[in-house]
């Protein structure tokens, strides 16, 4: 017996659905270029029913993006502490240990973002330069 009757009895659905498939996604565009709008504005903005005023860009400053890394950073150590907590009654005192580490470890990281100001918000205010004083 060959393989290649009963390769195209179990392929078939495959090719079936891959048919239709191809066959909704050119009805859906020609029905979109078919009934869309033919004016000259279609390619004017339009936000929420009002058209917008202004630049829609606009510049966000990098340490949006540094918060942003820090927190997923430590969210995921969050996720490995709940794993740790899960299987705490297996990992006995060395996992416990292993987690007091990890958890200093973090700890010095954050504390160190901290001192460097990398959590600072606002704005920077420069220090105060010591004055000597004149004799």
């Amino acid at each position: 017996m060959s393989e290649s009757p009963l390769l195209a009895d179990a392929l078939w659905p495959l090719f079936l659905y891959a048919g239709a498939v191809l066959v909704i996604v050119l009805a859906m565009l020609g029905l979109s270029y078919l009934a869309g709008p033919k004016d000259r504005k279609h390619g004017e903005p339009f936000e929420s029913g009002v058209v917008t005023i202004g630049e829609g860009h606009f510049r966000i400053s990098a340490q949006f993006y540094l918060i942003a890394m820090f927190f997923v950073i430590f969210d995921l150590e969050a996720v490995f502490i709940y794993a740790w907590a899960v299987a705490v009654r297996e990992t006995g005192w060395a996992g416990y240990i292993e987690m007091l580490i990890f958890v200093g470890i973090l700890l010095v990281g954050l504390i160190y973002l901290w001192r460097l100001g990398a959590l600072d918000w606002g704005p920077h205010r420069p220090k105060p330069i010591a004055r000597e004083r004149e004799s």
